[in-house]
This record gives C-alpha cells, structure tokens and sequence, in this order.
C-alpha cells in the first residue's frame, strides 16, 4: 500500500514476497497486536547501498552482525482487530521494517513505538518518524548511541568485534543529561534464549551439533512470532561462529523459493527453514530434520520437554511436538546444564539470568570446538623472518586436515571442555559443512591482510633512514590500503615509497604514471 521513503525501490518480486511474509500463514485466531520477523533474498542484482557506507561498519562489527549484502530483513508489526465496516469483518494491516542489519530487538522495539501511532494517523505519522530517524548517528561498533523517536530516546550500544565473547553489554553512559530518561535496551539482537529453547532444553546439544553441521531443519510452528523466534535462536546458538548457511525465520507457500525447497528430486538445501501452514507437514517430510514445537509459555516448571521421534510418524496434521529425526548426536549431553537450569526455575531465577547460563554454555562449547581451529590455522602463518622487502611475500601453508586431526591428540577440545564423545567424527562431518568453508575463508583472507601488512611494512623499513615521514597520505593510498592493518607512519612511508619509485622514471612514464 505505501512504501516510505518513497524514494526506496524495491522489485515487483521483493514486494510481493514482503506482502506475504506480513500477514500470518494459516488461519489466526487471536486477536490484538503480534511481532515476528522474516529474511528475504534480494531480487534483481546488487543494489547500491541508501546510506554512505566505507565497509568500515563490517570490519568492525562481529561477524554475526554484519550488513548483509543479498539479503533484507523484514520486522513486522501485526495487527487484527474486529471490524464490522470491513468486508471481512475484521481490521488486518502491518507495518514493516526493512533493513540489512540484523538488530531484531531494536528494530522491533522501534516497531512498537511507531506502528499504533501509524495505524491512527497513516503516513504523515511515517514522514516525521522517517525525518527523525535520518538524524540518527550511524551505527558505529562499539559506540553507545541515544536515538530520539516520537519524544522517546532508545539508547543501545553496538556490539564490536573487539568485544569480549560472552561479556556482558558496556553500561550505559550519558543517562544524567537526557530528559525524559531513556529507554535503554541491554542488547540490540540477543534473544530470550531460555523463553525460546525451553521446550528443547534437554535436548540443546542435538540442536546445537545439527546447527554447528549446516544441516537442513524445519521448524513448525503456531505462530510466525514462534517460528521466528526459534529459527533466530538456533542460528545465534553458534555464536561468535557465524552461521553461514541460508535461514529463513518465516516462510510461506506463496514464496518464490517454495517449489525450490519442496522438490523431492535433489536433496533438501542447507538452510534452517521456519514454517507455520499445516501444508509443511506434508511437502517438507523429506526432510532429514524437523522440529515442532507449541506455544512459549512461561510456566512456574520446567515445560514439558518435546521427544526425539522417527520421521515415519510424522504424517497427521495433529502431529504432536517433537524433534522427528535419525540423528544420533556425536557428543554426550551436558547433564550439569540441565540441573542448573531446573535448580534456577526452582528459585524462581528471572528468565535473563537463565538465557545468560545457557548462551554461557553454547558459547564455551563454540569455544572449546573452535580453538583447535583457530590454533592449527595460525601454525600455517608463515614465520616474520621469512617476509623480507625483496621478494613477493611468502604463502600461507595449505590446510591438511589429517594433519588438524593428529594435532587433536595433544591440543583438543579436551582442553576445555569435559564433554565426553566423538569429537573427531564431529569434525568430519564439519569439514564437509559449510560453516567451515566459511570459517576457512574468512580466516585465510584475515592472514593474507596480514601477510601484506607485514610485507608492505617490511618494504619501508628497508629505506627508512633516508625518509622524511610527515608528509601528506594521498587519497588513493589510503583507499587502496583501508582494509589493510597498517599504521600511520607505515602509510606515510608507502607514499613516500611511490613517490620515490616514480621520480626514478623518464619523464613521459612519469606523467602518465602520476595520472
């Protein structure tokens, strides 16, 4: 119906599918306001970016968080009341939140302010919301920003890469000087993971290992508020990992993926799918893994734990909740977790506390599967003595994971962590996912920034004494060098550098090297 700033294109398709994705799947009896969240592939090609954007945001934030490049998040806001003028008998609208950024808790809490107010007052209320969010500060990694909207400041910092994994958000800062006090939000993504996982607790180490091994899963269920919820949970379950297969925290019959991920010709994607439409029941029971789950109540005990059943009874539209799978899990349940978590609902613990125990819990057990990793990784790192100015710089040593695994025997997870299992058969199977390719990818081109770094640094060294290096860094340098982790003077050496090489040349080589 609108779509504000008018200025924004979107494709027929992308609209479409937003269309969709706004409204509920199935049949929806409640009454009165919902919020959920939905990803969508871009249509039609990269898009240049609205807003001025260096890549500095990405470098700096922690992977989990970073602008996605071919895919736009959508936040909704809900509403159904009953409505005796409208030919259906009831008032349905939504009003969505588009953006890049994966900020579900601030984009919803946005949400909440600004949707009641549009659905009285239609766009105008939109134009002036829009003119006050144009004068927010960009979202700077590791900054505390305070954003005014419709008289309310939500103030929230942004996460860093810098930031310590697990450590809770910095305090907030500046709180005296701002009238009305602000409405500060503890984080900008994380979930309530107990509300969340609470029907799955006894389970958290099976969902953790088939997410950890890109492994396609369904999630059915009541609501897109659930479906959402939990498809965000498990993919944040991994943390700092990135989880770098496709996720879809709702999705409907009408997307254009659909014919896509129901086909029983190929093997189903490596995606984490979440569904509401009793439909799936049907044309997803193919796949390897499928989690159905209720309604999230917070009761006063523990809620009843789902069972792990075989696919085969997967077939009625009743089908009761349950994870309905083959796997076999590689490592032993964390028992201790468990007690904790049902010692806390005993003491009536607030649901923050319990969600901090189990993201503590996910994260040592990232931890503990990573470090290995990322230890056998850097012993590939070429020594410093081998980067000398005169040569091109030296390779990174090619990855061997039979290597990787004899290094286990001395240097793994054992380490640090106490869970018992086949931790070498979890590997396996991670070598063929593709969060390790990701991982792979990302770290091999962080070494080869340094790699460059250390070579280019090594270059000015070697003439240093005769270089005066207060001199000014043309733009094109730092340009071509920004993603490299060079400091000041290194650059000011690399100008003098070029510089120097080119007043060596005859004069026409020098004009046309100069342009």
């Amino acid at each position: 119906q609108l779509v504000y700033p008018h200025e924004f294109r979107l494709t027929e398709k992308e609209k479409t599918s937003i269309c969709y994705l706004s409204f509920p799947d199935s049949y929806s009896g409640g009454l009165g306001d919902t919020q959920f969240s939905f990803r969508l592939r871009q249509a039609g090609g990269p898009r240049s970016c609205p807003f001025q954007d260096d890549g500095r945001y990405n470098r700096e934030a922690p992977l989990t968080l970073q602008r996605e490049a071919a895919h736009y998040f959508g936040y909704v806001y809900f509403r159904q009341v009953k409505d005796s003028s409208m030919r259906r008998g009831y008032f349905q609208k939504s009003l969505v939140l588009v953006s890049r950024l994966p900020y579900v808790n601030l984009f919803q809490c946005l949400l909440q302010l600004i949707a009641p107010e549009y659905f009285d007052k239609l766009e105008p209320c939109l134009e002036a919301v829009c003119n006050e969010i144009d004068q927010w500060p960009p979202p700077v990694p590791g900054q505390t920003l305070n954003l005014p909207v419709m008289g309310v400041v939500i103030q929230v910092r942004i996460p860093s890469r810098v930031d310590k994994p697990g450590s809770s958000p910095v305090k907030q800062c500046n709180q005296e000087n701002l009238l009305p006090a602000p409405l500060v939000l503890p984080s900008v993504h994380e979930l309530d993971l107990f509300r969340c996982f609470q029907p799955v607790l006894i389970h958290i180490q099976m969902l953790w290992e088939l997410m950890l091994l890109g492994e396609p899963m369904v999630v059915m269920a009541p609501s897109p508020t659930v479906s959402s919820e939990m498809v965000l949970a498990l993919t944040s379950c991994l943390a700092p990992l990135r989880y770098c297969c496709d996720f879809r925290p709702y999705f409907t019959i009408h997307d254009s993926e659909f014919k896509e991920y129901t086909t029983r010709t190929q093997a189903p994607p490596n995606i984490v799918v979440g569904v509401t439409n009793p439909f799936f029941i049907k044309t997803l029971q193919h796949w390897p893994h499928i989690l159905r789950v209720g309604e999230l109540r917070m009761a006063g005990d523990l809620p009843k734990q789902v069972k792990v059943k075989k696919l085969a009874k997967l077939k009625t539209l009743d089908t009761k909740p349950g994870i309905y799978t083959s796997y076999k899990t590689f490592l032993h349940k964390d028992k201790t977790l468990i007690k904790r978590l049902l010692k806390g609902i005993q003491r009536k613990r607030p649901s923050e506390v319990q969600s901090a125990l189990l993201r503590r819990h996910l994260l040592e057990l990232t931890q503990s599967f990573i470090i290995p990793l990322e230890h056998y990784m850097a012993s590939l790192m070429p020594l410093q003595r081998a980067i000398t100015p005169w040569k091109n710089p030296p390779q990174i040593r090619p990855f061997c994971q039979e290597d990787f695994m004899r290094s286990l025997e001395h240097a793994g997870p054992q380490l640090t962590c106490v869970l018992k299992g086949d931790w070498l058969g979890l590997y396996r199977r991670f070598f063929k996912s593709p969060n390790f390719d990701g991982w792979f990818r990302q770290r091999h081109r962080e070494m080869t920034q340094k790699l460059e770094a250390l070579h280019l640094e090594a270059i000015c060294e070697a003439g240093e004494s005769p270089w005066d290096v207060s001199i000014p860094i043309p733009l094109q340098v730092r340009a071509r060098c920004q993603h490299l982790p060079l400091k000041e003077e290194t650059l000011q050496r690399v100008s003098l550098y070029i510089d120097t090489v080119i007043g060596s040349l005859p004069a026409d080589l020098q004009a046309v090297l100069h342009h």
